[in-house]
């Protein structure tokens, strides 16, 4: 369980985040909507540990983690812009995670090698990520997130530089691994269809409150 409680921040001498609760369930995802500048992706930042709130803690499992630096909270984090490396193949964009936690290279090529076949992009683990289509790269993204078998997923407009058809396509995708995954995720968005598509539970970001939406 990922856990906000009463969260504040100040932009700019105004509150941006004044009092915000949140609760995100084990495989469920959560969406935030909210006009451009109501601090959505500043809670994300909060969540992932890279700002901190002036009051309020976040807790997992009931253990509060506030002060916890990012790399050690153990959450993943996906971007619009994909964020995949591109000197590296797609094997060893998935596999980097797993480096980076200690195991040997070897074995984390196979695994991300498994992965890729589970997403359906076996045939481009040698493929550099520069020859993919937009909606490959967004798989590759979210095999690389999920491959670490982090605490919970952080969404930051992921679809949004794709066309309308491949975002209708990855919207159930991403549901459906993030529930097989069994990890709390939380979803920034501005599209309140694909917001409903993917998240169990919406809420609306104004007047630095969450509001609920359904």
């Amino acid at each position: 369980m990922l856990e906000l409680r009463d969260i504040a921040l100040r932009w700019d001498h105004r509150p941006l985040l004044d009092g915000v609760n949140l609760r995100v369930g084990a495989g469920q995802t959560v969406a935030l909507l909210g006009a451009s500048g109501s601090g959505k992706s500043t809670l994300l930042k909060l969540v992932a540990g890279i700002e901190s709130p002036e009051r309020g803690s976040v807790l997992f499992d009931g253990e509060d983690i506030t002060r916890t630096p990012p790399h050690r909270r153990g959450f993943a984090l996906m971007f619009q812009d994909f964020a995949l490396f591109p000197h590296l193949d797609v094997q060893d964009n998935v596999a980097f995670g797993l480096v980076e936690q200690g195991v040997p290279r070897a074995a984390a090529r196979e695994r991300a090698r498994d992965m890729l076949q589970r997403f359906g992009l076996g045939a481009l683990v040698r493929s550099r990520v520069t020859t993919l289509s937009g909606g490959e790269q967004q798989r590759v993204a979210l095999a690389r997130a999920l491959i670490t078998r982090p605490r919970a997923l952080l969404l930051d407009e992921p679809f949004s530089a794709l066309d309308a058809v491949l975002r209708e396509q990855l919207r159930s995708e991403f549901r459906e691994r993030i529930a097989e995954a069994g990890i709390a995720a939380i979803l920034v968005t501005h599209d309140e269809a694909e917001a409903r598509a993917m998240a169990q539970h919406g809420w609306a970001l104004e007047g630095g409150m969450l509001h609920p939406l359904w």
